[in-house]
């Protein structure tokens, strides 16, 4: 399977001139992770009345069932292929775990075909691997390069042992004793829960759950990542790729890494109309071309303007500028700085 190659087309006729696609190997998917899709995406209610405008045909497609809540705890699976999806600009990988389960997810940066990955409160911090938030030990600056298991082992061999240390006196030996102390407050905290993995701040994440079982929601599309800034309480404090700060429990579970494809924007898809109309999307035609029952903008003889002092959308709301957030919503609290454009 060629998983790297990029095809540039070469200019032979207009549609084709400085075209690129992603060459990436075509598998087929597995009949129970696929499901049909009956009218999805047509931008039409059960009645037929158009309900979002601008969508529309397409070609047919196969939905593919991912797992977003990668709730296989401490089962480790193997990542078997990597795949193209019709239904977001994101690749996906498929994995098979050690129990026999097969499963699609989001394919990380840099995963690669034979790779191990996990899920769980007890996994090391390594691409595509998926572990809650929580998932903390406090430890000093000087101590992270060790895993908890070896800080646990020789935490309890000091107390035993004090004596083979180093002097009382010297800095090392003082470090120690502060750093067996907070280790020890740790493990009370913790319940004695002594293999907590510890997920830095500054981590990168992607697939981020907003209510804790629901499965990751946040940071999915093609190169999105978000990152761990702050962990205070009950919440930790993440920046989205959009640019927000918000508050998510530390209960909720995230991906380590980036999601892959990162260079899909860099690849030129679109070189003729029709390349739009297989994705779904129908021509957006100006109010102003319009007649009058059809939008506010329309009517007139010949151009004319729009007669009003702002623009409005076809519903006669304010458009361009206007905030469509709705107010006094329930995740206001949460969020500590709005996205920037």
């Amino acid at each position: 399977m060629n998983n790297t190659a990029i095809h540039l087309y070469k200019t032979s006729t207009p549609s084709t001139r400085n075209g690129a696609t992603d060459r990436r190997g075509k598998s087929n998917p597995r009949k129970n992770l696929i499901s049909g899709q009956h009218h999805s995406g047509k931008g039409r209610n059960a009645r037929g009345i158009i309900t979002a405008r601008h969508r529309g045909g397409g070609h047919k497609r196969l939905y593919r069932k991912i797992d977003f809540r990668r709730n296989e705890k401490h089962i480790s699976a193997r990542i078997v292929t990597i795949e193209y999806d019709p239904n977001r600009n994101a690749h996906i990988c498929l994995i098979h775990y050690g129990d026999g389960e097969k499963k699609y997810m989001l394919h990380p940066r840099g995963a690669r075909i034979g790779d191990t990955i996990l899920s769980g409160t007890e996994v090391p911090i390594s691409m595509g691997n998926a572990l809650p938030l929580s998932a903390v030990v406090i430890r000093p600056i000087w101590m992270t390069r060790l895993s908890p298991h070896v800080i646990l082992h020789q935490t309890i061999h000091y107390r035993i042992h004090p004596s083979r240390y180093p002097p009382i006196h010297s800095e090392s030996r003082m470090l120690w004793k502060e750093a067996c102390t907070v280790w020890e407050e740790v493990l009370i905290d913790q319940k004695d829960e002594s293999t907590s993995t510890d997920m830095p701040l500054g981590t990168a994440i992607h697939n981020i759950e907003i209510t804790l079982g629901k499965g990751g929601q946040l940071a999915r599309a093609a190169g999105a990542v978000a990152k761990l800034i702050a962990k205070e309480g009950k919440s930790a404090t993440l920046r989205l790729p959009s640019g927000e700060v918000r508050l998510i429990s530390k209960n909720c579970s995230a991906t380590v890494g980036q999601v892959g494809n990162v260079g899909v924007r860099q690849k030129s898809l679109m070189r003729r109309a029709g390349s739009k109309r297989w994705l779904g999307k129908r021509p957006v035609v100006r109010g102003v071309v319009m007649n009058p029952v059809d939008h506010p903008h329309g009517g007139g003889e010949g151009r004319a303007p729009i007669g009003r002092k702002h623009p409005t959308t076809p519903w006669g709301y304010p458009a361009l500028g206007r905030r469509s957030r709705k107010r006094n919503k329930y995740s206001d609290s949460f969020i500590l700085r709005r996205r920037t454009k």
